[in-house]
């Protein structure tokens, strides 16, 4: 099998951090160019020895700017298209600085050297995707090949009565929502994001939102260990009013918790149902508003989804460090896959799905399935053998391995496995690791001692899975699920990094039927994930969040507008 080499560009944004308006400024202030350009009479001698001071200077400041580099905290903006391909081979530069110069001149271009608008600090910015070269087959090639953008950027401006209305939400003093997030990290994670288009809609403040204790991971985990709260609360400063806690005049003894909200309800029903008890009681407490608001609001509403996920929704500084930390150490050994494997125990159960691991391990899973069938989600009439040919059970090591290798993805590719200890330990892995043997995971990656402050927070553990695979040149999962969703629609966010969402419903059969060729099966897996090499657009379908679909309404073709 031919071994894929990634050309390492190291990314600008960890070291350079000068803005094009900072270096036009300090090379402006002190050029002699204007005043050589001024003047009515300069001797020949005179402007060449002007012309090589300008370029000395200019050489000495690009030589500053890389020699003492700025910390993190001092980026202000980074590209939209992550400079996937292009004409220029790092090659044709010696020196690991002279890398660092191409890679910040390739992040502003995109495959046709047009510049790319610039989206704001409120980002979190993945490292560069690589360059992979080496003696390549035709599948391999195509399983490491990027996505074409078709010129979507991110695109969040409001209209103009958004922005007129957000005058009087903005200074809201007597109206407070309370919002209970419950689940694991991604589910909290989109409950926090209603709150907000929900005190929006509502014309209220928002409490910065509670997580409840989860009790099957036993995570006490706070808004605080997991969000930065303070970034939380800028970003959204001209969009609602966020505040840490309920001031003491809307304190009660006891206060009514709103719990029985359908499914899929628009504005016009919020409005209705609360705003008449928010105006009397001054403060209203909502709690399982998961998937309650309707995947289709108003445009508005839907890019303020995208901007609090996309952009306000940054993870604590102690796990953004950690998380970074462990994505740098990954990318700097080339080009990893992150695989987002759903094999835990809970999974299985839940699920109604069978692990494959043999009669040992299905017994322990159906027996837990049939003594608290109230874990059991949907379709409980169904067989387990029916759910997985439906599409609707996890892909197993085996089937991964499977899937992986008629993608084209050759055998040295590093993968890293995002998730929970998987049910079966080892064992659960191991038709993957004969296939692909570079499997690492983050307890690997850590230096000890490093994960010591999380072990106890199932939620930050997810957190810090989430940026290593945000950071990926491929993001694969096992099964949908909130992380894949919002890993999905963000990376198409941050510069269309590839995703490959598996078609279990299709090539589950193609597993099973042993009479299909090699080279047959590839063809069509390739050919059924397709996908992958564009932007799917939502389409407003009723289960598809503009989350995981930002094209068109958070990203557009034309404009700049970021804010």
């Amino acid at each position: 099998m031919a071994r894929a080499s990634g050309r390492i560009i190291k990314n600008p944004l960890l070291s350079l951090t000068p803005s094009p308006r900072s270096l036009t400024q300090l090379f402006s202030s002190v050029s002699p160019l204007p005043s050589l350009c001024s003047s009515k009479k300069t001797s020949p001698s005179l402007s060449i020895f002007f012309l090589s001071f300008l370029f000395s200077f200019t050489f000495l400041g690009i030589s500053i700017f890389i020699f003492f580099p700025n910390s993190n905290d001092s980026i202000r903006c980074t590209s939209i298209e992550s400079p996937a391909i292009s004409p220029i081979s790092p090659h044709s530069l010696p020196s690991p600085y002279s890398k660092i110069i191409l890679a910040s001149l390739l992040s502003g271009l995109n495959s046709n050297n047009e510049i790319q608008p610039r989206i704001g600090g409120t980002s979190m910015v993945p490292l560069p995707v690589h360059l992979v070269s080496g003696n390549l087959s035709e599948q391999e090639t195509e399983f490491w090949k990027q996505p074409d953008g078709n010129g979507y950027r991110p695109c969040l401006d409001s209209t103009m009565g958004y922005r007129k209305r957000s005058a009087k939400i903005l200074i809201e003093k007597n109206r407070f929502l309370v919002v209970v997030a419950a689940g694991g990290l991604n589910q909290q994670r989109n409950q926090i994001i209603d709150a907000v288009v929900i005190a929006r809609i509502l014309e209220a403040a928002l409490v910065v939102p509670i997580l409840q204790v989860n009790m099957i991971w036993e995570d006490e985990s706070e808004f605080s260990d997991i969000f930065d709260v303070e970034h939380f609360k800028k970003t959204l400063r001209a969009d609602v009013r966020v505040v840490s806690s309920l001031p003491s005049s809307h304190m009660v003894a006891k206060q009514t918790i709103a719990t029985q909200i359908p499914y899929g309800v628009p504005p016009s029903w919020i409005r209705a149902k609360f705003l008449k008890q928010l105006n009397q009681e001054g403060v209203l407490v909502l709690k399982g508003v998961d998937s309650k608001l309707s995947k289709n609001l108003p445009s508005d509403l839907q890019k303020l989804r995208c901007k609090v996920a996309f952009h306000a929704l940054r993870f604590s500084k102690p796990v953004l460090k950690v998380g970074n930390q462990l994505a740098r150490r990954m990318w700097i050994e080339g080009p990893y896959v992150a695989l987002h494997l759903r094999l835990e125990k809970d999974v299985w159960v839940r699920t109604g799905c069978l692990t494959g691991l043999g009669p040992e391990f299905d017994k322990i899973v159906t027996g837990i399935q049939k003594s608290q069938p109230q874990y059991l989600t949907g379709r409980v009439n169904m067989s387990s053998s029916q759910r997985r040919l439906s599409g609707l059970c996890p892909l197993n090591a085996l089937e991964m391995a499977r899937l992986l290798k008629a993608l084209g993805a050759p055998k040295t590719t590093r993968f890293y496995i995002a998730g929970g200890e998987p049910f079966g330990g080892t064992k659960a892995l191991a038709p993957l690791a004969a296939k692909f043997p570079n499997l690492v995971r983050k307890e690997m990656l850590a230096h000890d001692g490093e994960l010591s402050p999380f072990l106890n927070s199932s939620s930050a553990l997810s957190a810090i899975d989430y940026v290593v695979s945000f950071n990926s040149d491929i993001f694969i999962p096992s099964h949908g699920g909130n992380m894949g969703r919002a890993l999905r629609g963000h990376r198409a966010y941050m510069g269309h990094r590839k995703s490959i969402w598996p078609n279990k419903r299709t090539m589950l059969p193609l597993f099973d039927d042993s009479s299909i060729a090699d080279e047959e099966l590839s063809r069509i897996t390739r050919s059924v994930h397709s996908k992958s090499m564009k932007p799917e657009p939502r389409k407003k379908e009723r289960d598809r969040d503009v989350i995981a679909y930002p094209v068109p309404e958070c990203m557009c073709r034309h404009g700049s507008a970021i804010f």
